[in-house]
């Protein structure tokens, strides 16, 4: 099984998918330049956190012309899986591969702290080894993560089970003072498209994987994507 991992200029968490891939899954694990054109036989393609050019004009609207795109639209469309975290999922939305888009946060500060997040669809390929319901504990590392879709977007997500993460406190509860640390339309942290097998979400699972960082809650995504692919 193949983890390619896109780099683009300003990427910055690249090496942190990579490390999880390759040393705590054990799992081949390949970066991909943005200029290239062959995801080289990917069974998962990584859009990992950063600043891609610099996030000049809107974060992930310059990334989502480079070369790379193109297959990883061709990819997605063939039910290839594919994950978006942080400045990946900005660049998904931008690339229309899932709906919506992203705003400044309400604070207008950058915001970088472990959030709470409520499992809301256990049964994707990237949350299969999570429960529906449970709260864990993932960090985050933005300024633009505010989401926001119209109100029949929502209705859609909602209908159609879209939504895999909400913030919420630690209890689970949704509209505690804090708990949103953006402001994202209806406590939205992570969503996937209607195949399941294209997942968007702003905290980073990569900076939980591993018992030294303080917990394993973000290493049950990518366990989950490796079991249902394997």
């Amino acid at each position: 099984m193949l983890f390619a991992i896109v780099v683009f200029p300003g990427s910055n968490c690249d090496h942190d998918v990579y490390h999880v891939a390759k040393h705590v899954l054990g799992r081949a694990a390949r970066y991909i330049w943005h200029k290239d054109r062959d995801l080289r036989g990917a069974d998962v393609v990584v859009l990992p956190g950063g600043f891609s050019y610099g996030d000049y004009l809107r974060t992930g609207a310059i990334a989502r012309f480079s070369p790379v795109m193109e297959e990883v639209k061709k990819f997605a469309q063939r039910g290839g899986h594919v994950i978006g975290i942080c400045n990946g999922f900005q660049i998904l939305l931008e690339a229309g591969l899932l709906p919506g888009a992203m705003r400044r946060n309400d604070s207008l500060k950058y915001v970088c702290r472990d959030v709470s997040l409520k499992v809301e669809n256990a049964t994707t390929p990237w949350t299969r080894r999570y429960a529906r319901g449970e709260v864990i504990k993932i960090p985050i590392g933005h300024g633009d993560g505010n989401y926001y879709l119209d109100d029949d977007g929502v209705k859609r997500l909602e209908g159609e089970g879209q939504i895999a993460f909400r913030y919420t406190d630690a209890r689970g509860a949704r509209g505690t003072p804090g708990a949103n640390p953006n402001g994202s339309l209806a406590d939205i942290a992570g969503i996937t498209n209607a195949r399941g097998n294209v997942i968007g979400m702003m905290p980073h699972p990569e900076r939980l994987a591993e018992k030294v960082l303080g917990g394993e809650d973000g290493l049950r995504l990518f366990e989950s994507i490796v079991e249902a692919i394997e």
